[in-house]
């Protein structure tokens, strides 16, 4: 088994372009698991300044058809050219796979490093996977292990302390703009009803903001302000809401933007206004810059005013996350040991079993047969304990693979399949022997203690 992700982030490329990869983002994970792909396991990660794709794939050559397929969806959801979109994706596999998720996880790949709202965003991805179907246990724990590291970081060091996030960030800007008046006299209207709009409503009460209102094109303002606060706004009244309005905060990312001449034609009384546009496919159109008194905060402002965070906490937030991801890398081997281990167990035992069955049909249940059997399963015990440590050995050191090549080389068995009987009759044998076990008091319990 092997880790498979598939970055696109404000790192690496535009935010347009990330915006346009995301289309569609929530049909990629179940449509690559049609069946005729290697992928046995999706998670995708879109956030407003990231588009992610997490897989799992069987092995190290499985790698490419797994990607490609991929790529092939997101093509088909997005609308893009496959070769557009396999040059936007980065891809990460295995401990690098790993090590990214637990830095994004940590708010150390964010646009304002520390930020906390990513760690809230990981944990709905793992869950939107799960409930959809398609995380698989080894996806499901590598999600949960990114979301225990990146609650590590925020309890043991400063970094992300002062709270900061994308929506603070940009409430600071906006303040900076127009220091004139307080929060608790500017009247705001947010747009959207998502995490974005949620964490921001909470910003916005700390702030001691109290004239607030929020407008849904999908219509569930009023369900949202009833639990949030706010008063809910709908078509009717939002060109009311818009004239009446200090700032504008765009969360939703959905079909309506607002554009220059939705604000032209209301009568504003002169006020300056700030749009803050924090969807990635935009709520609010460029034109409006063109406005006098309205100034436009993007996500691309957002990134630029970043404060840097303490380079001491910074250090720390490191290390932590980069001993949990190698930890977890580490768990991960052994696990695949542990099933190359069990594989080869219980194909031992099956073998083992045919020939006691040999030697309880010709000797009967007597104590010879016994002490023959019970000489068998400790020699089988000792023949096992040099491939389990070495097995146990390889996968510490990352050689996982090996232990799955020289089992299927030597002894025929894969890893995922059923281990094979032993020979053609073996079916048939343990039938005869089922019913010919002896009856001698606690003969089977002993003899299964002894298996190793």
């Amino acid at each position: 088994m092997v880790f498979l992700s598939l970055v696109a982030s404000h790192s690496d490329i535009d935010l347009e372009t990330v915006a346009r990869l995301s289309a569609g983002a929530s049909g990629v994970a179940a449509a690559v698991l049609d069946g005729t792909t290697p992928v046995s396991g999706a998670v995708v990660l879109a956030t407003c300044n990231r588009y992610e794709v997490y897989c799992e794939a069987p092995g190290e050559k499985d790698i490419e058809a797994a990607r490609s397929a991929v790529i092939a969806q997101i093509s088909e959801a997005s609308g893009l050219e496959e070769r557009h979109v396999s040059a936007a994706l980065a891809t990460k596999t295995g401990e690098d796979a790993v090590n990214h998720l637990f830095a994004v996880g940590a708010g150390l790949d964010s646009a304002v490093i520390g930020e906390r709202e990513i760690a809230g965003q990981v944990r709905r991805a793992l869950i939107e996977a799960q409930q959809s179907g398609t995380a698989s246990g080894p996806l499901v724990r590598l999600f949960q292990s990114a979301s225990r590291t990146a609650k590590d970081v925020g309890s043991r060091t400063a970094l992300g302390g002062r709270g900061l996030s994308i929506v603070s960030v940009a409430l600071d800007l906006a303040e900076d703009l127009e220091s004139s008046s307080a929060w608790e006299s500017k009247n705001v209207v947010v747009f959207g009803t998502g995490a974005y709009a949620g964490a921001t409503m909470a910003l916005l009460k700390e702030r001691g903001a109290t004239n607030v209102s929020v407008y849904s094109a999908s219509g569930r303002a009023e369900v949202f302000a009833a639990t949030r606060g706010g008063t809910a706004v709908d078509d009717d009244s939002l060109a009311a809401a818009l004239a009446a309005a200090d700032v504008l905060i765009g969360c939703s990312g959905g079909d309506r933007r607002i554009a220059a001449e939705d604000l032209r034609g209301l009568d504003r009384g002169g006020r300056p206004l700030v749009a803050i546009d924090l969807a990635l496919t935009r709520d609010f159109d460029q034109s409006i810059e063109d406005i006098d008194d309205v100034e436009l905060i993007t996500l691309e402002s957002v990134r630029m005013a970043a404060p840097d965070e303490q380079a001491e906490a910074l250090r720390q937030a490191r290390v932590i996350v980069e001993t949990a991801a190698s930890e977890f890398a580490d768990e991960q081997r052994q696990r695949t040991a542990d099933a190359a281990i069990v594989a080869l167990r219980r194909h031992t035992q099956r073998v083992l079993e045919t020939e006691v069955q040999k030697v309880r049909a010709q000797h009967g249940c007597t104590a010879a047969a016994e002490e023959v059997e019970f000489a068998m399963r400790r020699m089988m015990r000792q023949l096992l304990h040099a491939p389990t440590v070495r097995a146990r050995e390889l996968a510490a050191d990352g050689r996982h693979e090996e232990v799955e090549s020289a089992l299927e080389t030597l002894f025929g068995i894969s890893l995922g399949e059923p281990a094979r009987a032993a020979g053609p009759d073996a079916g048939r044998r343990r039938e005869t022997a089922e019913a010919q076990v002896c009856p001698v008091a606690g003969f089977e319990g002993r003899a299964a203690s002894n298996v190793g």
